[in-house]
């Protein structure tokens, strides 16, 4: 069965829109702008929707398809928003052979998305990653830089709690 990725609907505000008009004229004409313009609308953003692709394209006439292989060939990019928390559970072999794995199905049924997605609410995204340098802790979760080791399922909803 196929996850099923939830769409949270991109709001944007003038100010933003005004910063985004700002550094595309400033590096719509320089060679090799596409890396800086999605850098930078990213940091306006917190993310690139394809509202903004579809802007950025617009404007320097960069084909909405290159724009996107770029945005997802680098990890630095996220198409989707991030929340407010970001959890981030590690899959590395230590943490996934301790029981990471249940830890990660455990939050997106509790949080209602799957990886990569954030709760419509914008409080909570959720992520894997590979290995956080922890594995002495493992399993191990991050909510924004604070660590969470030698988890088990039954912790996630009073570690949820704190943030609520």
């Amino acid at each position: 069965m196929a996850e099923k990725k939830q769409k949270v609907p991109f709001s944007g505000t003038k100010e933003q829109e005004e910063q985004l008009m700002k550094v595309i004229a400033e590096l719509k004409d320089q060679p090799g702008a596409t890396m800086p313009l999605l850098q930078k609308a990213q940091d306006i953003y917190g993310y690139l929707p394809e509202e903004i692709l579809k802007k950025i394209s617009d404007e320097t006439m960069i084909p909405v398809e290159k724009l996107y292989g770029v945005a997802t060939f680098y990890s630095q990019f996220s198409l989707n928003p991030k929340g407010k928390y970001q959890i981030s559970v590690c899959l590395g072999t230590a943490c996934y052979v301790k029981g990471s794995g249940d830890i990660y199905n455990a939050l997106m049924e509790k949080l209602g998305i799957v990886g990569g997605e954030c709760t419509p609410d914008g409080k909570f995204s959720l992520d894997a990653c590979r290995c956080v340098g922890a594995c002495g802790l493992a399993p191990v979760m991050l909510v924004n830089d604070e660590v969470y080791g030698r988890l088990t399922v039954d912790q996630v909803d009073d570690i949820l709690a704190k943030y609520e």
